[in-house]
């Protein structure tokens, strides 16, 4: 009963908020802003015009992206921290500033904990080990047993040194007793490239950077990060499923934030719209399309995944020595 109880009051809360939230944002003549830290044209881009569009319906306010990239996404973070707490500024960011730079950087620019309010978990990015279609292996377990015969062949291509990734192939080392190494690209184009010459043993990148060359029949999918397979994919296997355990946590995905002293009220209409946005079936798969899986999860549930994946990977980055550079 207190279940019931409680899931009703959440229910109405939300309705609540979602009632008066084109009240509040019509009075005001200040454009709701999305922040993000990449550029325009990726997945986070095209997901947070998608938002944007929705947000303009629901809200009946203007709403504009504003792309900020720089200094792995902390150009975005910043400008976000310093921003006015009234509900006019929103970030939609990925893990990796929330988990693993509080862990890697001796001095960062903003406090994850405290100069932030959780909105909405919006979305996962399913990440995929991939190699070239020519490659003699079809499994990870193949793959392993195959680049212990081939000892100047360890590299493992990833789009940056220092994220989840990163330290999931440490995990992986860790378990398996092999040294296969990190190999950072500055963006998935050049991995891919390199994976289907070749170059590259295999790589690991979201799902939607390469669902069109595994389409084409140039590369293919070795297994997905995380615990679960992704609806995206669902005949591929986990790393762990296909024998390379290590990279349960090293999963990406995409948060909505508020500055910290953003009024209780905006922040629960926030997050209720949100949340209403993402779970609408059209906005899902339209998302799907892009390689994400919508969530739609509250404030409670961001804050503990950012603090359990950050607690998890606290000794695995101590361990490694892993200093990111200023």
């Amino acid at each position: 009963m207190k279940s019931i109880l409680k899931t009703s009051l959440y229910m109405a809360l939300a309705a609540g908020a979602l009632t008066s939230a084109p009240t509040l944002y019509a009075q005001s003549s200040t454009p709701l802003k999305i922040v993000i830290g990449f550029s325009a044209g990726g997945g986070l881009d095209n997901m947070s015009r998608a938002l944007a569009e929705k947000l303009r319906t629901e809200l009946g306010t203007t709403v504009i992206v504003e792309n900020r990239p720089g200094a792995g996404t902390q150009l975005a973070v910043q400008a976000v921290k310093r921003a006015a707490p009234d509900g006019n500024t929103i970030l939609i960011s990925p893990a990796t500033p929330f988990i693993i730079f509080p862990l890697t950087y001796d001095k960062l620019g903003y406090d994850p904990d405290r100069d932030f309010i959780p909105l909405a978990h919006l979305a996962d990015a399913p990440m995929v080990a991939s190699t070239s279609v020519n490659s003699s292996y079809n499994t990870m377990s193949e793959y392993l047993a195959w680049v212990k015969q081939q000892k100047d062949q360890t590299g493992v291509g990833m789009v940056s040194l220092g994220g989840t990734v990163h330290f999931g192939l440490l995990n992986l080392n860790k378990n398996t007793g092999h040294s296969l190494q990190p190999v950072a690209y500055k963006g998935a184009p050049g991995m891919l490239t390199d994976e289907i010459g070749g170059v590259l043993p295999i790589g690991i990148d979201t799902v939607g950077g390469q669902s069109e060359l595994q389409r084409s029949g140039k590369i293919k999918y070795l297994g997905v990060t995380g615990t679960q397979r992704t609806p995206l994919l669902p005949n591929v296997p986990t790393m762990s499923e296909s024998g390379a355990p290590g990279f349960e946590l090293s999963t990406a995905w995409y948060g909505a934030f508020a500055p910290a002293g953003t009024p209780a009220p905006v922040v629960e209409k926030l997050q209720a719209v949100l949340i209403k946005i993402v779970k609408t079936p059209d906005f899902s798969a339209s998302m799907a399309q892009l390689g994400l899986v919508t969530t739609g999860l509250p404030a409670s549930a961001l804050s503990q995944t950012i603090h359990t994946q950050r607690e998890a990977f606290r000794p695995v980055v101590q361990k490694s020595g892993f200093k990111a550079n200023q």
